[in-house]
């Protein structure tokens, strides 16, 4: 490739800011997951798993939303295009706003582009437009001139990826035998449609229950919940549930109990992250 020469970050991280992201589950997530040959993520968002693993023979990323999609094609098969649209924009609220109001796509790579800026300079990576707010700060928030080696990075991990943004039924019914399935959907209980562009209704909870008992016997699966006794009964024939929080915290541009906009960012307290994992095999931990 033509990068091997240039700069990278070597981080395993997403390229990606990304609300309900598992940044600070990995280590709980990864201890979970078992030996496979075939990985698949049918709900990819920020990716945050598949960054953090050792890459696997076969992977399978997929994601409703095609702007995520087409900018990971983007990032996997033109990176140095992407980093020379990317060259010298700085971060900032201007900017930020003309690019989710004004600029028009006039191609997939410029398409990719404009979300990239907009998701490393938005609050939370949300995308969302009438939620899509300014929300870079100089003192936790990646710099532009940081961009271009970590694109490197996550282009090269996402060689060979087979990327997609089907329904996840379809995803999970036509999935080789044996592939293990990392599973990262909507809250059941979450004012989701404040963060996604694509919605996940109750009735998807539902399809994604059936499809996966339907499966289970040729694939495994891990799949993060939020603890709610509805999600436990959609599941209670699985083989593992097991209880599960993290520390995280959140850093912001604003206070918004006061209203006021904050120059160098203002950093929240420490939060518990609170979930159910669950599984049809045994977890070694």
């Amino acid at each position: 490739m033509a990068t091997l020469s240039k700069p990278k970050s070597g981080k395993k991280n997403s390229p990606f800011r990304y609300a309900g992201g598992k940044f600070y589950a990995r280590k709980l997530i990864l201890e979970c997951i078992p030996s496979h040959k075939t990985y698949c993520e049918p709900f990819v968002g920020g990716g945050s798993i598949f960054f953090a693993k050792d890459s696997s023979k076969n992977s399978i990323l997929n994601d409703k939303d095609s702007d995520v999609i087409n900018c990971y094609i983007q990032i996997r098969d033109r990176v140095e295009d992407l980093i020379t649209l990317l060259d010298g924009i700085p971060a900032t609220k201007e900017l930020h706003s003309h690019y989710k109001n004004v600029f028009s796509p006039e191609n997939k790579l410029e398409q990719a582009m404009r979300w990239y800026y907009l998701n490393r300079t938005s609050f939370s990576g949300i995308m969302k437009h009438q939620n899509c707010y300014w929300g870079y700060g100089e003192k936790y928030s990646m710099r532009p001139e940081n961009w271009p080696p970590h694109l490197r990075t996550v282009s090269e991990k996402l060689q060979g990826a087979y990327l997609s943004d089907n329904d996840f039924e379809n995803v999970i019914d036509s999935i080789q035998d044996d592939a293990f399935l990392f599973i990262d959907p909507p809250y059941y209980n979450a004012d989701q449609d404040k963060f996604y562009t694509c919605s996940f209704v109750k009735n998807d909870h539902y399809r994604l229950a059936e499809v996966l008992k339907k499966n289970a016997h040729r694939l495994k699966f891990l799949i993060t919940y939020d603890n709610c006794d509805e999600v436990r009964s959609l599941y209670k024939w699985c083989t593992s549930m097991l209880d599960k929080e993290w520390n995280y915290t959140i850093s912001r541009t604003d206070d918004q109990k006061s209203g006021k906009k904050l120059k160098d960012g203002f950093r929240s307290g420490r939060y518990k992250g609170k979930e159910v994992f669950i599984t049809n095999y045994i977890p070694d931990v």
